[in-house]
């Protein structure tokens, strides 16, 4: 085994065993449940809701707060004196960080659309293009805060403190037709909020809007590129 697949073996250990990744499995899929039992068959609503509300909390709480603590503690400064480089570190946790939400999003479509009955959608591409544009979009922004954060406990904060506005704007705590509609309107164009957006857009049959795909798109590179600038190894 190389190195670098014993470094994803060791990751991926460490990932189960934190109590975070349980707390990013579990709420979407309490949401759901609880949210579930009011729906209507066929409902397209509240499953995409819930898948996005799952990609938030990995890509606002997992990545900065598991990268910044690495940093602080001098992980990925040692790994600079080994084969391996502080790179390869980064690579694997946002793989890891990217099939803990994968995991997360099969479970809540399993239990959405045999359990509670809500409609699955019918165009796997769309929804495949949708969900890396809205994972890529989210994690960029954990990449950023564990870039600029001081230490773990920071980029903690810093997510959560960000993803509640987030998940407002977005219409994941509010109904988006409910909200007023210079707030919905804001909201749609949020990388969260265009990420719902266009989950619905798919569900209710229909295609992904070219603008919100490039909105989130447009997030994705430009904070990536952003962390890439501002991260520290030690």
């Amino acid at each position: 085994m190389t190195a670098l697949a014993k470094l994803t073996t060791v990751e991926l250990k460490l990932l189960v065993r934190e109590p975070g990744s349980m707390f990013t499995v579990l709420i979407p899929l309490f949401i759901l449940v609880v949210f579930g039992s009011s729906i209507e068959p066929g409902d397209t609503v509240l499953l995409p809701m819930a898948l996005a509300i799952a990609v938030g909390l990995v890509g606002l709480y997992m990545v900065p707060t598991t990268l910044a603590t690495y940093r602080e503690r001098g992980i990925l400064r040692r790994l600079s004196t080994t084969p391996l480089r502080p790179l390869n570190m980064l690579v694997v946790q946002v793989m890891m960080q990217l099939v803990l939400a994968v995991v997360a999003c099969g479970l809540l479509l399993a239990v959405g659309g045999t359990v509670l009955g809500a409609r699955l959608p019918g165009g796997v591409g769309a929804v495949a293009v949708t969900f890396l544009l809205g994972t890529a979009a989210m994690f960029s922004i954990g990449l950023l805060i564990a870039a600029l954060a001081a230490n773990g406990r920071s980029a903690n904060g810093i997510g959560v403190l960000l993803y509640f506005p987030m998940a407002f704007l977005a219409g994941l705590m509010q109904p988006a037709n409910q909200m007023p509609v210079i707030l919905a309107r804001i909201g749609e164009y949020t990388p969260l909020g265009a990420f719902r957006q266009s989950l619905q857009e798919v569900w209710a049959g229909g295609s992904p809007s070219l603008l919100l795909l490039g909105v989130m798109a447009a997030y994705a590179l430009v904070l990536s590129a952003a962390a890439a600038r501002f991260f520290r190894w030690e």
